[in-house]
């Protein structure tokens, strides 16, 4: 009931849950072949998940303070600070437009070629099974960052999502359970062994920025209201 509770205080994650449920709902009256096509949005969340991360989330820090800090919201922030609750989630400027980008191209593509239920397809794979996949790659994300007995499986995940925030950003992409198998097909993968003989990237938490960057003080200082930051972590996280 805790990890609900903070998964639904974020109002991308109720958006995003009131998609699915409108597009199971859609889904009730569609042809029954229609549903063997939700598992495609399984695996183009995954794409989504890998590439957002890697060429959106991690793009080199911008020198215009307001794009800074639009990453800062986005993720940079969520590397600054691992542990805040109101920066585990992918924001609703986010979320929604990659949602409604997604949709219009499946729908768009499906009505192009001549499918027939274009418009239902589009709900299967994208408001269905992309979103479906998306709630849980913000579960198991959540549940990596908290203090908490974990399963098997969310075990798994923390250990490799660690390695991506406390030894090496610039790997493992992936949070989703099986979304490893894209890190090791594009080379952003990391084994234990070269674990042990890489040193740690310094000022991993500010992705190689110094924590003093005037770039990021700015960004703490204009959203440690929102993200009810103390004015001792904010102190704390500039500290060289």
């Amino acid at each position: 009931m805790a990890r609900l509770k903070i998964m639904f205080s974020h109002l991308s994650v109720v958006l995003m849950a009131l998609a699915a449920a409108v597009g199971i709902v859609v889904l009730v009256s569609a042809p029954w072949w229609v549903w063997l096509l939700v598992p495609l949005g399984i695996g183009a969340q995954m794409l989504n998940e890998y590439n957002l991360h890697r060429y959106v989330f991690h793009l080199p820090p911008p020198k215009r303070q307001w794009v800074f800090d639009l990453l800062y919201q986005a993720h940079y922030g969520h590397h600054d600070f691992p542990t805040n609750h109101g920066l585990f989630f992918v924001p609703v400027w986010v979320a929604l437009p990659v949602l409604a980008f997604n949709f219009g191209l499946v729908w768009g593509v499906a009505a192009i070629i001549g499918l027939p239920f274009a418009f239902e397809i589009a709900v299967a794979i994208v408001v269905v099974g992309e979103v479906l996949t998306f709630l849980g790659y913000e579960w198991f994300h959540m549940t990596s960052h908290l203090n908490i007995p974990k399963t098997r499986v969310e075990r798994y995940v923390t250990t490799l999502h660690n390695q991506h925030h406390f030894r090496d950003f610039s790997k493992w992409f992936h949070v989703s359970p099986g979304g490893e198998v894209i890190d090791r097909a594009m080379g952003t993968a990391i084994d234990r062994d070269t674990l042990r003989s890489q040193q740690r990237i310094e000022f991993i938490r500010t992705l190689g920025l110094r924590p003093d960057d005037p770039r990021l003080v700015s960004a703490r200082q204009r959203f440690a209201p929102k993200y009810g930051l103390t004015s001792a972590e904010v102190a704390r996280a500039a500290a060289v």
